[in-house]
């Protein structure tokens, strides 16, 4: 049987693909893994089973991160799509479409340092609440940039035409305008999430380290040298967006048939 450079090259992506997440669920499994062992000396589900203890605080960091990144998703995805109407329709369009890219001109390190003065004046460094708020500073922009191809003239003519047959704006948004972009709000909050999911330096530094997220904590075993508590904390973090692409995915394909 010969393989053409196609299935070569297909095979190599998957592999690529599908290695880190398994070696790192080998790595949750290990114990006492000393150099130049190519494998550990034997493996134990002890981490998982601990998983839920107070000890490690894993699990308190992951109903943390998914409080804080179904929020931030929520929040983004419904004031983006409302407030990239009100710019898609507005004469200053390209003014106000120019300061949804200011935040992503710095990194969100240099963005968090930038903002952790103010957090601290108005008493929200070290808290969820402030968490919250300093990931909305990215992905609220993003969600309007995503929505604002959305709001174009078939859109509009849509509404004109539910008004013109004696509709109300309510109506025309329920029964026309969310059916449509449904597939874009999930997707929206899909992406959303994912930034709120994985965000360390926002989280770092306006959490003051008060704020234990899932990303938090993998770096933290990482300087503590604990390396297989911290392939525990990777796998927790990957599991949850392998679950919304698959569930996205169904979703919208259903959608499209």
């Amino acid at each position: 049987m010969t393989f053409s450079n196609r299935h070569i090259t297909r095979t190599l992506i998957v592999l690529a693909c599908i290695l880190p997440p398994v070696i790192l669920f080998l790595l949750s499994l290990s114990r006492n893994w000393i150099f130049p062992s190519l494998l550990p000396q034997y493996f134990t589900v002890t981490a998982w089973i601990e998983l839920f203890n107070e000890n490690n605080g894993i699990s308190e960091s992951l109903v943390l991160t998914l409080i804080i990144s179904l929020s931030v998703a929520t929040l983004a995805t419904t004031a983006g799509f409302f407030s990239s109407k009100l710019i898609a329709y507005h004469k200053y369009r390209k003014q106000l479409l120019l300061l949804a890219y200011l935040p992503f001109v710095l990194s969100p390190v240099i963005l968090a340092v930038c903002l952790k003065f103010y957090f601290i004046k108005i008493g929200l460094a070290g808290k969820v609440l402030g968490v919250v708020l300093a990931t909305l500073i990215i992905a609220f922009p993003y969600s309007v940039i995503f929505f604002i191809g959305f709001w174009n003239r078939q859109i509009a003519q849509y509404e004109m035409l539910v008004n013109t047959l004696g509709g109300t704006a309510a109506q025309a948004f329920r029964k026309v305008i969310l059916p449509i972009a449904r597939p874009m709000l999930l997707v929206c909050f899909f992406q959303c999430f994912l930034i709120a999911w994985f965000e360390y330096g926002l989280t770092s530094i306006i959490g003051y380290g008060k704020v234990q997220t899932l990303t938090v904590k993998v770096y933290q075993f990482l300087t503590e040298a604990n390396l297989f508590y911290a392939a525990l904390a990777c796998c927790l973090l990957i599991i949850p967006p392998i679950l919304l692409l698959w569930i996205n995915k169904r979703i919208i394909f259903r959608q499209s048939k």
